[in-house]
């Protein structure tokens, strides 16, 4: 009986995961196999099945809640709701509601998603914005594991794990008077760091590729395949948007492209920016490193860049070196830049 209800959960899951998915919800995303995201999804492995409350923090455009609902699958509560709401989309007044509920006179009840959301898990995006108020509410929820509707004097049980989160500096809040430190450090006993994009390029041809497929499969849009040069331009762009950033390019290409590839002048009309580099980059180099290691550091910035300049062009970039392409070839393989087409 419980491998029957486990297989009903599972899917239930499944389903719901099809709904959330042609409604535009994304709910599940490749952790790439850069160091930093590897690191993170061990973490969520870990701490998937434990009750307590989640702080997800990282730069704005981070979609925190593709790793929030990934969490919630992993855990044991996946066949539960995954209800969310984003704190600063809601004055006080509606957010203490939207949470809470609320009771009226004539005995009119309004659940609110703590009630919705029971043996589940509630997503709070946006926690910085929550004001004192609520703050205080909401501390006072996780501490003793009740809540009451507003107008109501019952008390319920609050049978949800808390993942919040947030793009901005929480102790610095804490220490400007802006956020309670008693909610920070409640909210603060499992924290799950999302890197930045630009801190993890390895990453993004498998994040091009996800997203491709999505939109494809979800919005019926043509399939385009990115060029080498557009790859390696993408893997050597900043993303100041980060993965928010990444997807909305690729969903844009594909509804505005042409052709079946994607090039380095369709990412610089979409970016709005020039399609090779006009300056060169920062090379911050380690010191401490043996000279081979060393080397190899600065030969991967520096084919990278000179490869950004070539457009992808393999051949473009051995003339413009002076090396051999064959050699050039073998260096670039061994030094991991995608060399795929010419």
């Amino acid at each position: 009986m419980l491998t029957v209800k486990h297989a009903l959960e599972h899917v239930s899951l499944q389903q719901e995961n099809l709904q959330l998915r042609n409604r535009g919800v994304i709910t599940d995303i490749p952790f790439g196999k850069s160091q930093g995201m590897q690191q993170l999804h061990e973490r969520m492995v870990r701490i998937a099945s434990h009750n307590t409350p989640v702080l997800i923090t990282g730069e704005a455009g981070e979609e925190k809640e593709i790793y929030a609902r990934y969490l919630h699958k992993l855990g044991n509560r996946a066949a539960r709701p995954f209800l969310s709401t984003t704190i600063s989309a809601l004055s006080p007044a509606d957010a203490l509601i939207t949470l809470y509920g609320a009771e009226e006179k004539a005995g009119i009840i309004r659940k609110g998603l703590m009630e919705q959301a029971e043996g589940g898990t509630l997503f709070l995006q946006d926690i910085a914005d929550m004001d004192l108020t609520l703050q205080a509410r909401l501390q006072n929820t996780i501490e003793s594991g009740y809540f009451s509707r507003m107008g109501s004097t019952d008390i319920l049980p609050a049978e949800v794990r808390f993942i919040a989160a947030t793009g901005q500096n929480l102790p610095d809040l804490v220490h400007q008077g802006k956020f309670r430190s008693d909610l920070y450090y409640q909210l603060n006993v499992l924290t799950l760091t999302i890197p930045a994009l630009r801190e993890r390029p390895e990453d993004v041809p498998e994040l091009l590729e996800y997203f491709v497929n999505y939109f494809v499969e979800n919005q019926g849009l043509p399939e385009r395949h990115f060029t080498s040069a557009a790859r390696n331009y993408l893997g050597n762009y900043e993303w100041p948007g980060n993965l928010r950033e990444l997807k909305n390019l690729v969903q844009r290409l594909l509804i505005l492209g042409v052709t079946p590839e994607i090039d380095t002048e369709d990412l610089a009309q979409a970016l709005g920016r020039q399609s090779h580099p006009t300056h060169t980059p920062e090379f911050n180099a380690n010191f401490d490193l043996p000279l081979r290691q060393a080397r190899e550091q600065f030969e991967k910035a520096y084919l990278q860049y000179k490869m950004e300049k070539a457009r992808g062009s393999v051949s473009k970039l051995a003339a413009d070196i002076g090396m051999e392409r064959t050699h050039l070839y073998r260096k670039l393989k061994g030094l991991g830049i995608d060399i795929k087409g010419d």
